[in-house]
């Protein structure tokens, strides 16, 4: 497979590099899940003089996720580079249930990478392909490899080749300045598509991927901007009086759900993107806000306050008919549904503070997912496994990731500055 022609990821790359390059976030896996899969992932052959470590990336992938656990490679015995030179014997002693190897080779401006992925008591080739890509494209081929690893062994898409968009923020005061990136899901290859000295916030990605709307300040008050990634041409959706806030796409990609306080109150309004007409869904007199789509594109999630303190309710858009949804605790706030359309996601304070929860859509159980602390703005990835969110380390605000069961957990901090507002990319092919 020809990764550079045949993803559109790696087609988006090509067109950011006439953008600024931004300081890419650095992984910290702060909790590994003790329900991990072992597994090794050999350093691929020949591959030593290689601009990127495949074998590497493929590992830091795999781990991040919290199904599996690598063996460190000092703990390797031996390193073969096909299924024919495995002696299953010596990593089943190893307690490892599958085993990645590889070899990479040069051919004129692209390289070759031919993996296997072989389950190891069973003693079996499981996947057998070669990749090729360009220079700029190893860490998309990486990510792809794992895409299709983790595929094979749990039944679930991979979700190492989407993007996040973030927010950073630098300076102090007057002198703050704002960027609005995109990245790999891993933090890498960041790119800055908009700066700002006045605020940016609430980025959401269109269901194709090629497209963000976001909140910025730039015009002195709060407007809806909707931004085309490729060209990056941006056009202004929404200056209405007061409040423009958290928009967010239908899955058809049709409308743009958002809170607008043109009438009075915050209230949650649908906007037809083709049009520009707006039409406002929910009428209450308190504060509703944080709209988010379900899957089916039938019904919204929003916060209200209309209970005495922020609860998740659920409007169908069919009937009008609001239900509350959260009833644990007296703040649960900004949800956003599995893609399966059976839990939701939320912000949750209990006793230790904000944190990422869980709740059970059919049973109503809520769980916290994410450590004590100041946790906020979570977004899913597309195949529902991890989910990414704003906290606090040091003072600074970081990215934190957790697995959708809690068990596993990271961060993604910067160099410097502030990081907030993490949106993640649905699938980009």
């Amino acid at each position: 497979m020809n990764i550079l022609k045949t993803t559109w990821l790696a087609a988006m790359l090509m067109l950011f590099t006439s953008l600024a390059q931004a300081a890419d976030l650095t992984i910290e896996i702060t909790r590994g899940s003790d329900r991990a899969t072992p597994i090794a992932i050999v350093p691929f052959a020949d591959g030593d003089d290689m601009p990127q470590d495949i074998a590497q990336i493929v590992s830091d992938d795999l781990e991040r996720s919290g199904y599996f656990e690598p063996l460190e490679r000092r703990a390797m015995f031996e390193r073969p580079a096909s299924s024919d030179e495995v002696r299953y014997g010596d990593w089943r002693a190893l307690d490892v249930r599958y085993l990645v190897a590889g070899r990479i080779s040069r051919e004129g401006d692209e390289y070759r990478i031919q993996y296997e992925l072989m389950d190891v008591s069973g003693e079996s080739r499981m996947i057998a392909e070669s990749v090729t890509a360009g220079r700029q494209g190893l860490r998309d081929a990486a990510h792809y490899i794992s895409d299709q690893i983790f595929e094979e062994i749990t039944d679930i898409r991979g979700a190492f080749s989407t993007r996040i968009a973030y927010v950073t923020s630098s300076g102090v005061g007057d002198e703050t300045q704002y960027a609005l990136h995109v990245a790999d899901a891993d933090g890498r290859n960041s790119q800055q598509i908009l700066s700002s000295d006045e605020p940016i916030m609430s980025p959401a990605w269109s269901p194709d991927g090629g497209k963000l709307a976001y909140v910025s300040f730039e015009t002195e008050r709060p407007a809806i901007y909707i931004q085309d990634l490729a060209s990056g041409r941006r056009v202004r959706a929404t200056s209405f009086e007061g409040l423009n806030s958290a928009p967010t796409w239908s899955p058809d990609g049709r409308r743009l759900a958002m809170a607008l306080s043109k009438d009075g109150q915050p209230e949650i309004y649908v906007m037809d993107i083709g049009s520009r007409d707006v039409q406002r869904v929910t009428n209450n007199s308190s504060i509703d806000t944080e709209p988010a789509w379900s899957p089916d594109g039938r019904s919204l999630l929003f916060t209200s306050d209309r209970s005495g303190g922020p609860q998740i309710y659920r409007l169908d858009l069919g009937s009008g008919e609001e239900e509350r949804l959260t009833f644990t605790g007296n703040y649960n706030a900004r949800a956003r549904f599995a893609p399966d359309g059976e839990a939701i996601f939320l912000i949750h304070r209990g006793n230790n503070g904000y944190q990422v929860a869980r709740q059970d859509l059919e049973s109503g159980r809520l769980v916290a997912l994410s450590d004590a602390g100041q946790a906020e703005s979570p977004s899913v990835a597309p195949n529902g496994t991890m989910v990414i969110f704003a906290t606090q380390q040091g003072g600074n605000g970081v990215l934190g990731g957790v697995s959708a069961d809690g068990r596993a957990s990271f961060r993604l901090p910067a160099a410097q500055g502030d990081v907030r507002e993490p949106a993640w990319s649905p699938f980009l092919n």
